[in-house]
C-alpha cells in the first residue's frame, strides 16, 4: 500500500535559495529550511502546485508561486504564524513584477491570494492522505 497526497504539478531540480524578510525563526522540514536570518533553502525535489485556478501558469508566475507555497506550507504546517500571510502575499507579488509580469495582473493576483487563500495556510486545512490499493 502507498500513501500519498495530490495536488502537486512542479517539482524542483536544484536547490533554490533566497532571502525573505520572515527573521527569527529557524524552521526545517525534509525539503525545506529558514534560518534564523531568513535565508530561505528549497532543496531539489520539492513539489508544489503553482499558481492556483483561476491563475495562468505562466513562467513569470512560478518563483513566486514556489516561494508562496513554501510560506503558507510552513504556516499550514504551525511552523510558522499566520501572521507571516501578509508578507507572503506581498512577497509574491513583488517576485512577479519582478519577474516581468504586468503591475495590473500582479495586483490582481494579490488581490486574489490576499482575499481568497487564508484556508491554505491554515494549520487545519492539510491535504487529505490517500492510499491505494
Amino acid at each position: 500500500m502507498i500513501k500519498y497526497k495530490k495536488g502537486y504539478e512542479f517539482q524542483l531540480v536544484e536547490d533554490y535559495y533566497t532571502q525573505v524578510d520572515i527573521t527569527g525563526y529557524e524552521v526545517m522540514t525534509d525539503f525545506i529550511f529558514l534560518s534564523f536570518t531568513g535565508m530561505l533553502n528549497v532543496t531539489a525535489f520539492y513539489a508544489w502546485d503553482g499558481p492556483s485556478p483561476p491563475a495562468i501558469k505562466t513562467k513569470n508566475f512560478m518563483e513566486g508561486s514556489l516561494v508562496h507555497d513554501v510560506l503558507y506550507q510552513l504556516m499550514r504546517m504551525d511552523l510558522l504564524p499566520q501572521k507571516c500571510r501578509e508578507y507572503a502575499d506581498d512577497r509574491l507579488k513583488a517576485d512577479c513584477i519582478r519577474d516581468g509580469m504586468s503591475k495590473f495582473r500582479a495586483w490582481y493576483v494579490h488581490a486574489g491570494v490576499s482575499f481568497g487563500a487564508k484556508a491554505a495556510a491554515n494549520p487545519k486545512n492539510k491535504r487529505k492522505i490517500f492510499t491505494a490499493p
